[in-house]
């Protein structure tokens, strides 16, 4: 009886881990950005102008970018979760350059004068495989409703307000997913 007792757990233990490996192997795998932070100089007019730095990451479920800076801080307080923020990035792939957005409204209540935080903003539109890059989007001119990099759109009572950025440059690397 003992012997059939170990055996049991023996093949328990085996289906056990089976499963488990299974299990892991169907909810993908993390894919490590590099680097995983740049930055890049970016425009907000009255919001301000300086650094951005862009965090990226990808948990094998999803692409993500955080969006934070201190020289461009916010301009009145926001409750959490109140601003949508879009990112544009352009992406190459085997030498041909799309575009590709992160876009949500993720983030802490903040005061005035608190540097921007937003994110971690999920990939909304366009898709990135495994070795494609991703840069700002640099654009000439003022930011404006037709030339943005960036957006923010305040959701509040009084009603919505976006404030747009443009990158001014490329960033200090591009990310390599």
């Amino acid at each position: 009886m003992h012997g059939f007792s170990t055996r049991r757990f023996t093949l328990t233990a085996i289906a056990a881990s089976g499963a488990l490996a299974a299990s892991l192997a169907l909810a993908g795998s993390a894919s490590a950005v590099s680097p995983s932070t740049a930055t890049a100089s970016y425009d907000c007019g009255f919001a301000g102008s300086g650094t951005v730095t862009l965090t990226a990451a990808d948990s094998g479920s999803g692409k993500t970018v955080r969006v934070d800076s201190t020289d461009i801080r916010t301009q009145f307080p926001l409750a959490a979760n109140s601003v949508t923020t879009t990112l544009k990035l352009n992406k190459t792939s085997g030498g041909v350059t799309s575009e590709v957005q992160f876009s949500g409204t993720v983030h802490e209540a903040a005061t005035t004068g608190d540097p921007l935080s937003f994110g971690p903003l999920p990939l909304t539109d366009g898709t990135l495989a495994t070795g494609d890059t991703t840069d700002s989007a640099a654009l000439a001119g003022a930011p404006s409703e037709t030339n943005w990099s960036l957006k923010f759109t305040v959701h509040n009572a009084a009603g919505d307000f976006t404030s747009y950025c443009t990158a001014t440059g490329n960033q200090s690397t591009a990310l390599t997913w």
